[in-house]
């Protein structure tokens, strides 16, 4: 973790001890009541409020109970704290749940006021960087590969 503004640190540490504990009174604490969330990649799953955020969690530690977060890595710029997260866990019938990807959070007064949301369900079933491609632009040569 970079060092310059140490004040983003002990919040994403309370809210990574939070997640561990799974502990939901702790980690909606992490949140200003007016937290807003930007999901770039699927706009309609932004949303506004630490209400949201305890719903969101409440379904999620239901459905993972054993869900363990780190963070490998992250970065300190200014009022912004970039994250990359590894999320593990099982859900009750016993198949894996897997998320990564990068959170950038809005850090003011000890609380974390805003985010850009790019944590996905990691998914081996895809294929190789060729097919993703063809997907993408739209020139899959099995129209299955579209879907």
């Amino acid at each position: 973790m970079d060092r310059p503004n140490q004040g983003q640190l002990p919040v994403l540490q309370r809210l990574l001890e939070a997640m561990n504990a799974h502990d939901l009174d702790a980690m909606v604490a992490c949140f200003a009541d007016d937290y807003v969330n930007e999901t770039p990649a699927h706009p309609q799953r932004g949303f506004r409020g630490s209400a949201q955020v305890r719903t969101n969690w409440t379904q999620i530690l239901a459905g993972v109970p054993d869900l363990r977060a780190r963070v490998p890595r992250s970065a300190v710029d200014g009022g912004t704290l970039w994250t990359e997260w590894d999320i593990t866990g099982s859900r009750p019938d016993g198949t894996a749940f897997l998320m990564r990807g990068v959170v950038i959070f809005g850090i003011t007064d000890q609380a974390i006021t805003s985010a850009r949301f790019y944590l996905e369900p990691v998914e081996e079933t895809s294929g190789d960087v060729d097919a993703h491609t063809r997907r993408v632009v739209g020139t899959a040569a099995n129209p299955k590969e579209i879907s």
